[in-house]
């Protein structure tokens, strides 16, 4: 007895007649009732009593229809398996970003995604640039963000962001007033630089080079929120991403725009050795969302 015909006969012993079963399972009467007379052939006793136009299953249908539960239910695990498998709600995904993207624009992106699919599972990993990198080499990350970008091989890449880098003072500062703070405004003042070597120390250390300005920091750090923290508690002025004074609601941080302009470009980063999964493809649309939101906030 294949699998349709255990569907017709559970259909019919539900609704007793085989017009009922017929209409449920979008099949003609006739053949449903030459179902069944196969069936009771095939089985070599009968399935169904008729009385009144009804059928009353017997002893043995009965039997059947309880064995065959278990048929059926993992074959409707099956069915929402294979749904979920095309609707990418469910499976693994396996992502690293560096600290200012993984404060900011991966949260909102991850919340939207998970709460559409709560099934899948996924690994977040926060890591400086050179992880970001080495993940996504060795594929302990399908999907990496990080901002600024060197030419990698086997990494295709996709901009996610464009911004600029931005001047966050502690309230009450004497440049508050100002629309822009420029390098030249900086020096002398209390600052906060991000540490020689890493990308965006390097590129707000051009930034003072092309202004003629004498880049003297206070305190140096490696991260732009912990630079952030900083310029809130009073410490001094920093130049960090656009992304970082976001986090906490700013901490009361007075946000400029900084002169000359420093771009700081979000990247989204996969390995060109396999193909993306669905579920990869899923989160970057998620992510392109989130960066659109960004730009319009």
């Amino acid at each position: 007895m294949n699998l349709r015909q255990l569907e017709i006969l559970r259909a019919v012993i539900r609704h007793r007649t085989t017009v009922a079963a017929a209409d449920e399972l979008a099949l003609s009467q006739p053949a449903v009732s030459n179902a069944l007379k196969t069936m009771e052939a095939q089985a070599g006793f009968a399935l169904f009593e008729r009385v009144n136009n009804r059928l009353f299953p017997t002893m043995e249908a009965m039997a059947l229809y309880k064995e065959s539960e278990a048929i059926f239910a993992l074959h409707a695990k099956l069915e929402n398996r294979v749904r979920d498998l095309r609707d990418n709600r469910s499976g693994h995904l396996s992502i690293v970003a560096t600290p200012p993207l993984a404060y900011s624009i991966i949260p909102s992106a991850l919340s939207g995604f998970l709460h559409r699919r709560p099934e899948t599972r996924v690994f977040f990993d926060v890591r400086r640039y050179e992880g970001i990198i080495e993940g996504v080499l060795s594929r302990v990350a399908e999907l990496g963000f990080a901002l600024g970008l060197s030419y990698h091989p086997g990494i295709a890449h996709e901009v996610a962001h464009t911004g600029e880098m931005v001047c966050v003072l502690p309230p009450q500062h004497p440049l508050a007033a100002q629309p822009v703070i420029s390098a030249s405004d900086l020096v002398g003042l209390p600052f906060i630089g991000l540490e020689r070597g890493t990308r965006l120390g390097e590129a707000v250390r051009a930034s003072f080079a092309q202004a003629g300005a004498s880049f003297q920091p206070t305190v140096e750090v490696r991260y732009c929120n912990t630079a952030c923290v900083l310029a809130a508690a009073g410490v001094g002025v920093a130049v960090v991403d656009p992304f970082s004074p976001r986090q906490n609601s700013g901490n009361g941080l007075i946000v400029k725009p900084f002169a000359p302009t420093t771009l700081a470009v979000a990247y989204m980063l996969w390995s060109e050795a396999a193909p993306l999964s669905r579920l990869a493809k899923a989160f970057l649309d998620e992510v392109r969302a989130a960066s659109q939101m960004l730009t319009k906030g």
